[in-house]
Order: C-alpha cells, then sequence, then structure tokens
C-alpha cells in the first residue's frame, strides 16, 4: 500500500484537535479522533500517531516532563512553529478547514456564537466571524484543559463556566489565543478576577485585594471568598498559567492597597 503523505489541510485539522485535546486522551479509542480520522479518510491510530507527533516539540509539556514520538515530521514541527508565531490565522484557518471537511459553512457551523452576523459586511463581517471563531477555540481550549471544571470551586455546569483571559484579549494581541493565558472560572470568581479582586501568586495559591477584605464583616465574604484565600487552585492537565501572564496581572489589574 502507497504511504499518503499528510497535506497542509490535515494537518492543521489535528492540530487543531490537538490544542483541544489532553496527553492522556490521545489515542485511537478516543471519539474525537475517530470523527476526525473519518472525515479525512484516515485511521484513528494513524491521527493518534500524528497528535502525538505534535507534543513532540510542545514546550509546555517538555517542562512538564512529557515527551511525544522520536523523529516527528518537519511538516509537524512547522505547523507548530506557526501556531505560536501567528495563532490567530491558523486558528481559524484550521476551523474552516474543519467546517469544509464536515461540508458546512463556516457560519453555519457557528450560527449560534454569531448573533448579529447580519449586522456587517465585507471586511468587517469576516473580521467579526474570524474574532468569534476564535473567541470560541480560546474557550475549547481552556475548558478542556481544565476538565471543564472551575480551578477554584471544581463547578462543572458549562453554562457557569467562563474561560478567563489572564492578560485580558486587547492588551496582548499575540497571547489571545495562547492557552497558558487562560484559566478555566465560574462567574462570580471570573469577575472577581477581571475587577482584580483575586489573584493567582506565583505558586498558583489564591490572593485576596485588601479592598474585597474590607468585606469581611459580611456573610458572603466568608461563604465566596475567605475561605479560597491562599487555596492552591486546581492545576490544568496541559497548559498551567504562565508566570509572565500572572504576573502581569499581580501588577496591572490586581487592587491591593496594602
Amino acid at each position: 500500500m502507497t504511504r499518503r503523505n499528510w497535506t497542509r489541510k490535515e494537518l492543521i485539522a489535528a492540530f487543531n484537535l490537538y490544542c483541544k485535546m489532553p496527553f492522556g486522551k490521545l489515542h485511537k479509542r478516543n471519539p474525537k479522533i475517530i470523527k476526525l480520522a473519518t472525515i479525512i479518510n484516515r485511521t484513528p491510530s494513524a491521527v493518534a500517531y500524528k497528535l502525538v507527533n505534535f507534543a513532540s516539540f510542545d514546550p509546555v509539556l517538555k517542562l512538564r516532563g512529557i515527551k511525544g514520538m522520536k523523529n516527528a515530521a518537519k511538516a509537524d514541527r512547522e505547523i507548530f512553529n506557526e501556531f505560536y508565531t501567528n495563532q490567530e490565522e491558523l486558528v481559524f484557518e484550521s476551523e474552516n478547514v474543519i467546517a469544509q471537511l464536515e461540508k458546512q459553512p463556516i457560519e453555519e457551523k457557528y450560527k449560534d456564537k454569531l448573533p448579529i452576523l447580519d449586522s456587517f459586511k465585507g471586511n468587517e463581517r469576516t473580521s467579526y466571524i474570524k474574532t468569534r471563531v476564535n473567541q470560541h477555540f480560546f474557550r475549547e481550549v481552556v475548558l478542556s484543559n481544565y476538565s471543564s471544571s472551575c480551578a477554584i470551586t471544581g463547578i462543572s455546569i458549562p453554562s457557569l463556566l467562563i474561560a478567563s483571559h489572564i492578560k485580558p484579549w486587547a492588551q496582548d494581541e499575540n497571547n489571545r489565543l495562547n492557552p497558558g493565558n487562560g484559566i478555566c472560572l465560574s462567574a462570580l470568581y471570573d469577575k472577581a478576577f477581571d475587577k482584580g479582586l483575586i489573584t493567582v501568586d506565583g505558586k498558583y495559591r489564591i490572593v485576596l485585594s485588601s479592598i474585597l477584605k474590607e468585606y469581611t464583616t459580611n456573610e458572603y465574604y466568608h461563604t465566596h471568598f475567605g475561605q479560597i484565600e491562599n487555596q492552591k487552585i486546581i492545576l490544568p492537565e496541559k497548559y498551567l498559567p504562565e508566570m509572565k501572564f500572572l504576573e502581569w496581572h499581580q501588577e496591572n489589574i490586581f487592587e491591593n492597597h496594602n
């Protein structure tokens, strides 16, 4: 049987899936791997092997002592490097490719994520679609990374979970889709984090702001905040929150007047 080389479309579709899956689930029995294998006409084993190839180049996994396959293809490395240098373009391209493979326009696939699409025309319409699709990708990656649970409470109700940017979307264009710039939080703690009432220190412990401590006489303070002070967040399966982003949050968002 002649070996069929992987095309760019197949590679970036596989990489898209790699970003959304913990390392421990990169096996041929995973339903998501089986689904992708079906639409690109490859075996689940071949897709799983390709995902493990990508792991060979993942600096986050290397820091944690996790290794992928040896002698991974040059093309796999190029896709991985492209993601780190041009995240927004590659992510949107990969989402477009997957929609094409599923034989549906990307506007149709993500119609529930594009509530005001008809308000835009031309380049503005394209930009709106790209932004919303990429935001959805980030949410999928971050929630998967935290096993779809809040890193503080363990709450696992999807509608209450938010993929919180550590350094906000508008503040760092190059890291908008970097999973190391995200934490999965339930709505209350996402808002508290966004407003600088809580932060996470270098040991991944929760720190409460001096402003928040002005409410210590209230029962809700002890119920929702007092008991989490100095608690270590539930660490994700793959992408730990990067220290450079946590330090930025501590210095620029955290409201501490001590």
